[in-house]
């Protein structure tokens, strides 16, 4: 492993993650380049290899864990890249797409996927007009909006793809509640497919995955 990467593998053993070298590498590359436009653009408020490890790696791995082989997946919202572009770094075999429909962080996106040498799609638009091209096998959020607005965005294109995983807070259960109340959950099957501890709290983070069918 090069040296450049030790802060990040000695991170992650304090987190009990193991990966390949070449993921860790590329993963630290993934850090200095987004941490570089961060001070131009603001991408990330995680930007010591601990904070990274603790949110966005962890949270990451969540997403990765529930991921077939060779899926097609798109980011939506993705920021800084998380969980998009990490995801093309710990999965290889995943067809991956990212979008953000703010202009200035979809370009530094791109610009950080070139210099990864990755092979990831960027659409600086919004996830409607994007679905409205792409077609593939699940969505994932983190960070992005509230339960009930995501669900409003994704309403008409449920033909696009088939289901949508997010990452939620512990206010996922009142959440759920206000997409029930109006009406956004109605013929769509909610699941809790995984759990993570937040880093530096005592709360939790949570997966769910929203597909078409009765709950």
């Amino acid at each position: 492993m090069k040296s450049s990467a030790a802060p990040l593998a000695a991170a992650m053993a304090r987190h009990e993650i193991e990966l390949p070298d070449d993921q860790i590498e590329r993963l630290a590359l993934y850090c200095r380049a987004l941490w570089d436009w961060n001070t131009k653009l603001n991408l990330t408020r995680h930007t010591d290899y601990e904070k990274f490890v603790g949110r966005d790696l962890v949270d990451s791995l969540l997403f990765a864990r529930q991921l077939a082989e060779c899926e097609k997946v798109l980011d939506v919202g993705t920021g800084g890249g998380v969980p998009g572009v990490v995801l093309a770094i710990l999965r290889p075999d995943l067809d991956v797409s990212v979008c953000d429909s703010v202009g200035k962080k979809a370009r530094a996106v791109a610009d950080i996927v070139a210099q990864l040498d990755l092979c990831v799609p960027v659409y600086a638009q919004n996830v409607q007009l994007v679905l409205e091209q792409w077609r593939g096998d699940t969505l994932v959020a983190r960070a992005v909006a509230r339960l009930q607005k995501i669900l409003t965005w994704l309403k008409p294109h449920w033909g696009s793809f088939h289901r949508l995983l997010v990452l939620k807070g512990p206010a996922w259960v009142a959440e759920r509640g206000e997409a029930r109340h109006r009406g956004s959950l109605k013929g769509m099957c909610l699941r809790k497919l995984a759990t993570s501890p937040l880093a530096g709290t005592e709360s939790e983070s949570v997966l769910l995955q929203i597909t078409r069918g009765p709950e």
